[in-house]
């Protein structure tokens, strides 16, 4: 008998639940009562509603705050307090968002918010002013948005540092996300526009050398190899045909690849993800390029046989095979393919567990 498996949940954007505290807020502050459960309206037309965790309410301010619902994605904010602080300011003001404690500061150019502003993307900014403008809407007498909404995030700051905020050079705490106001479970979406957004911050300064690695092996290690600036480090994952795509369109001048010997092999059979998920490594063609490189038959055979991409690297590394310069160079192939035309200067490098570079590519140009 086989189990079903129930679909994932799934859940709210900081963004979200940062637009259902304002409202509840600004609600409060016009008309003296929160809305519990308070309703906003998602960018694509959803309805949904959320309970209040705390409010309250003072002269002229008024607070509430929603607790972020991640479903189940391994989401760092799940479960965190998400608040919002309305005030008033005077006629012509119009709307001004501050970054209270565990919200972000942007330094950095390169972002879609510029520096100086508080790390609330464009998004979440708009649907937080469709809210209070649909508040200011359903109560007469106020025609016009003046205020000063202030966003926090309890433990935010503690948890930027698991995150690459300080990379992208957002300081203080969390950036405010969200385009659809949805999580969805274990979407790689969050992680590429993360990727997107570090290409940015590195070519706004400047930098003329970027590093794409799959981890943070293969990260330390090529930036100590070139003595990168740590924007320059671009966290891609398993994602590296989310990082050449974009940068094929918003390129730099020279890109470094650097990942463990099972990522790069799979990037050289072609595999733009390189996820354990989305297929194995081909040892029959680990063993091919073995034998192409002067390796006889019982190597080819044993390579076949062996029972990961290791411990074939180690076969070939015995018999004098330099296995992992040829995973660089078939990987330099596959990303020069997606990088043509783009006139990027690229080169590949193969890091083992320990940091020690095995392999590397020929630096050429993406012509």
């Amino acid at each position: 008998m086989t189990q079903e498996r129930a679909p994932l949940k799934r859940g709210w954007t900081t963004g979200c639940c940062a637009t259902a505290a304002a409202r509840a807020a600004y609600a409060a502050l016009l008309c003296g009562e929160f809305p519990d459960p308070v309703t906003i309206t998602l960018p694509k037309g959803q309805t949904p509603a959320f309970a209040l965790a705390v409010h309250e309410r003072g002269d002229d301010w008024a607070m509430a705050g929603v607790i972020k619902d991640a479903g189940d994605d391994p989401d760092a904010t799940h479960g965190v307090l998400v608040r919002a602080t309305v005030r008033p300011l005077k006629a012509g003001s119009g709307l001004v968002f501050r970054a209270g404690p565990g919200v972000g500061t942007v330094t950095r150019p390169g972002l879609p918010i510029p520096p100086g502003e508080p790390a609330i993307n464009p998004v979440p900014r708009h649907m937080i002013r469709q809210a209070l403008e649909a508040v200011v809407h359903e109560t007469p007498g106020h025609h016009q948005v003046d205020l000063e909404v202030t966003i926090a995030i309890d433990e935010g700051e503690r948890i930027a540092l698991g995150t690459l905020n300080g990379r992208l050079g957002i300081v203080g705490g969390l950036s405010v996300l969200g385009t659809t106001g949805i999580v969805i479970p274990f979407s790689c979406s969050a992680w590429i526009h993360s990727i997107h957004r570090g290409i940015d911050v590195a070519r706004a300064r400047g930098l003329p050398h970027i590093a794409g690695s799959t981890g943070s092996t293969s990260e330390t290690a090529v930036q100590a190899h070139y003595a990168l600036d740590e924007s320059a480090l671009i966290e891609m994952g398993d994602f590296v045909g989310g990082m050449l795509k974009y940068l094929r369109q918003h390129p730099v001048p020279q890109v470094t690849i650097a990942g463990g010997i099972a990522k790069m092999a799979k990037l050289g059979q072609g595999m733009l993800d390189v996820h354990s998920k989305r297929g194995a490594i081909d040892l029959e063609r680990l063993a091919r390029l073995t034998r192409e490189a002067g390796g006889d038959e019982a190597l080819f055979d044993r390579i076949i046989g062996a029972n990961s991409g290791l411990e074939a690297f180690e076969l070939a590394d015995r018999a004098g095979i330099a296995l992992g310069n040829l995973l660089a160079e078939s990987a330099h192939v596959r990303a020069e393919q997606v990088l043509r035309h783009s006139g990027i200067q690229l080169d590949v490098m193969v890091f083992d567990r320990n940091g020690l570079c095995v392999g590397r590519s020929v630096s050429r140009l993406c012509q």
